[in-house]
């Protein structure tokens, strides 16, 4: 079995900053894309940033330049640091790793910028 465990989710006003860190453990040979989505009330779920296993990353326009994405391979771990948050940016936050058996999800966090 493969575990999730994300942490780092709140509540910020605008402008504020957050860091979201996801940490896998189980039965994980070897990574490949880890990720971040996010899925706001009465909306779909939406990719937020990815990362492959080595290193490329790929942003939604919305994030470009605010959030950044990282993983420490070493601790089977993906973060996201969030820098100036807005409102539209609440959402319950998903981690996600892709390995050789499948995709696997967190249960997700919760982000709330108020204004």
């Amino acid at each position: 079995q493969v575990q999730l465990v994300e942490s780092g989710g709140g509540s910020v006003q605008a402008g504020g900053s957050l860091r979201l860190s996801c940490a896998a453990s189980g039965k994980i040979s070897s990574i490949n894309a880890m990720g971040w989505y996010r899925q706001a009330p009465g909306k779909q779920r939406e990719l937020v940033a990815r990362i492959s296993s080595g290193g490329s990353t790929n942003y939604a326009d919305s994030v470009k330049g605010r959030f950044t994405i990282s993983r420490d391979n070493a601790k089977n771990t993906v973060y996201l640091q969030m820098n100036s948050l807005k409102p539209e940016d609440t959402a319950v936050y998903y981690c996600m790793i892709l390995v050789v058996a499948g995709t696997y999800w967190g249960q997700g966090t919760q982000v709330t910028v108020s204004s």
